[in-house]
């Protein structure tokens, strides 16, 4: 539904209706779109306005063209990322890009959930996940040189297993994270990097991981596409009286 009361363009208000259509399976993987004639009536807009809203919708994997037969659906599944498991990168065609390690000063935020003080640096081990040689996360995590420092999690080399196993083996195995969640707009590097459509915004994970001991052995700052991922959580209910 276009609305005036929406100030933005009309063919992103169009793009946002089908999108969500697509996405609670209104129209389902395989359908094919109504045609180009039946949305300029729908939406009450010109061919034109029409023609970039499902542009957009094409650039962002949700729907592609079959000559001389229509718009359809694209099968496409969201990458599902469940926030209580953690699966190896190397599994189902993830695999990381190491970009950098270095000791640095973090950022405010980042300085603060480690417990940092007095401008100490950490380790940050930077990187890309791709899933079957597509750009799909950049990670920036950060670990306390205290812990750290001279150790594999200080190596420029990719990590066989991962951080939890070294952390473990180092007196500091992961007890639980919690996530901070946000939605923002990228940065040009983001944007490149990651190779999205325009007008994509990213989800911010902000991670705190714990140690058995309670202390924070890493925080995470975690950026993928909104249009390529849902996350999952599961969490047991307490039965409440009355």
């Amino acid at each position: 539904m276009v609305r005036r009361s929406d100030d933005r363009p009309r063919h992103e208000q169009i793009a946002a209706d089908i999108r969500a259509r697509i996405m609670s399976g209104e129209l389902p993987s395989g359908s094919q779109l109504p045609s180009t004639a039946q949305l300029i009536n729908q939406y009450s807009v010109a061919n034109a306005t029409v023609q970039r809203a499902l542009a957009a919708l094409k650039e962002e994997g949700y729907l592609h063209s079959r000559v001389g037969k229509g718009v359809y659906v694209r099968d496409r599944q969201p990458s599902v990322m469940v926030v209580d498991a953690y699966v190896p990168p190397s599994r189902g065609g993830y695999a990381y890009q190491l970009l950098d390690v270095a000791e640095i000063q973090p950022p405010a935020d980042v300085a603060l959930a480690l417990g940092i003080v007095d401008n100490e640096p950490a380790i940050l081990r930077h990187r890309l996940l791709s899933h079957d040689g597509e750009p799909v996360e950049l990670s920036w995590s950060y670990y306390p040189v205290s812990i750290g420092r001279g150790t594999a999690i200080s190596s420029r080399q990719k990590l066989v297993g991962g951080i939890p196993p070294i952390l473990a083996e180092l007196g500091h195995p992961q007890r639980d994270l919690v996530d901070r969640l946000s939605v923002r707009m990228p940065t040009t590097q983001e944007l490149e990097i990651l190779a999205l459509p325009p007008q994509v915004p990213v989800i911010r994970q902000f991670r705190v991981i714990r140690s058995v001991h309670g202390r924070p052995v890493e925080v995470s700052v975690l950026i993928k596409g909104g249009h390529l991922h849902e996350l999952q959580y599961h969490q047991q209910m307490r039965p409440q009286s009355g």
